[in-house]
């Protein structure tokens, strides 16, 4: 392979040496995986009552109510029996909430892909010395491909949906209203994701997440190119994003409905796709109008409704590293601006400090006919020249 070939033995180093720990840091999650989290086998009967079942699914006694179409202050304490609970409707809701039981391993493989990005992006994408002439052999795309085959097909399928970054962002609110035991635990998780976010800019969206990974194959496929020339406004899917998010919170703090526990996300959670679960028409709708527009238009899941995607677009404000813009060799020209899938280049070249979401997709990095964009840390010292504007 030229690209292969035409790298330094700086960067054979960063990528033997980066390979070589990311594998170590799934291995390192799966030695420490118990040998039974994956698959739990747990079997209960409508004689148990709320209180004693919902610890073993670790929820509250509100989210296995909830979860059985219960009143949240039923009496938790009577056989479920005697609340009109009929075994099947039991069967269902352990068998649900048992499929958002965190499997540990997924983040370290997280972790391991987020790694592999910042590498490539930072380190690997241009060959040492290789002047701008060349820059459309710059950054190609397979080891994106790998990354997100090994995301969305391999690790997605195989581990399962949770955890999740979306899951990240609802169980946190889920907890404050009483659904889960500890407000901590996910408030740990949810930082997990947001700082997988903040090192490389939405890195954890772009190059780990699995239904994302999913759409962005679906994206990269060479078809209706014409169509997907057409980017949708950042204004019109944000502000949907924006305002589906601040609902889901209203439904789910009882402000609006005056039930609280109501999660809103729960019948457009396309990560039950990889528990093949499809139980809910709504869930199945929605990942497959996700993953067919995705052959029209970039990420559209993740542009209209992931709360995850809306928490770390804010959260690209602090990234550490990023796409960037040498102010002083900039013309201008459009060249990115063409080659972004959304508004995140037009957005930063124009100056907005809330740009639209940027993926680290690299697109764009091979493009500037003046060679004024790159990948790098936003602080320290600039790469060219002096003033510059952050991109995605």
């Amino acid at each position: 392979m030229a690209y292969l070939s035409s790298l330094s033995k700086s960067q054979w180093v960063w990528l033997v040496g980066t390979t070589a720990v990311c594998v170590a840091i799934v291995a390192v999650g799966w030695s420490l995986q118990p040998a039974d989290e994956a698959t739990p086998a747990l079997r209960f009967t409508t004689a148990l009552s709320i209180k004693e079942i919902a610890p073993k699914l670790d929820v509250t006694g509100k989210s296995l109510a909830r979860e059985l179409g219960l009143p949240i202050d039923v009496p938790k304490g009577k056989p479920l029996k005697k609340l009109g609970v009929a075994q099947a409707n039991l069967d269902e809701a352990a068998e649900h909430l048992l499929s958002h039981r965190s499997t540990r391993l997924r983040y370290y493989v997280f972790a391991a892909l987020v790694l592999w990005g910042l590498v490539f992006l930072r380190r690997l994408g241009r060959p040492d010395g290789s002047p701008s002439s060349q820059r459309k052999t710059w950054y190609p795309r397979a080891p994106y491909i790998l990354a997100l085959l090994a995301a969305g097909v391999v690790f997605g399928f195989w581990l399962g949906k949770s955890p999740n970054p979306m899951e990240g962002v609802v169980k946190v609110f889920k907890s404050m209203v009483g659904l889960y035991p500890s407000v901590t635990d996910k408030a740990i998780a949810l930082a997990f994701f947001i700082a997988l976010a903040v090192v490389g800019n939405k890195l954890v969206c772009g190059w780990a997440c699995p239904f994302g990974a999913l759409q962005e194959l679906l994206y990269s496929l060479p078809v209706l190119k014409g169509v997907k020339n057409r980017k949708i406004p950042f204004l019109l899917s944000n502000g949907v994003r924006t305002i589906l998010f601040a609902a889901v919170l209203l439904v789910l703090f009882g402000v609006v409905g005056g039930r609280k526990g109501s999660v809103l996300y729960h019948s457009t959670n396309p990560f039950n796709l990889f528990d093949l679960d499809f139980d809910h028409a709504a869930i199945t709708i929605t990942i497959c109008a996700s993953l067919v527009l995705s052959l029209l238009t970039y990420r559209p899941f993740c542009q209209f409704i992931c709360p995850f995607g809306f928490v770390s677009w804010l959260a690209e404000r602090l990234s550490l590293a990023r796409v960037k813009i040498d102010a002083a060799r900039c013309n201008k020209c459009g060249a990115c601006i063409r080659a972004c899938p959304l508004d995140a280049a037009k957005d930063k070249v124009s100056g907005k400090l809330f740009a639209a979401d940027c993926y680290s997709c690299a697109r764009c990095l091979n493009v500037c006919p003046q060679d004024a964009i790159s990948y790098g840390f936003s602080l320290g010292r600039k790469t060219h020249g002096t003033g510059s504007n952050d991109s995605g």
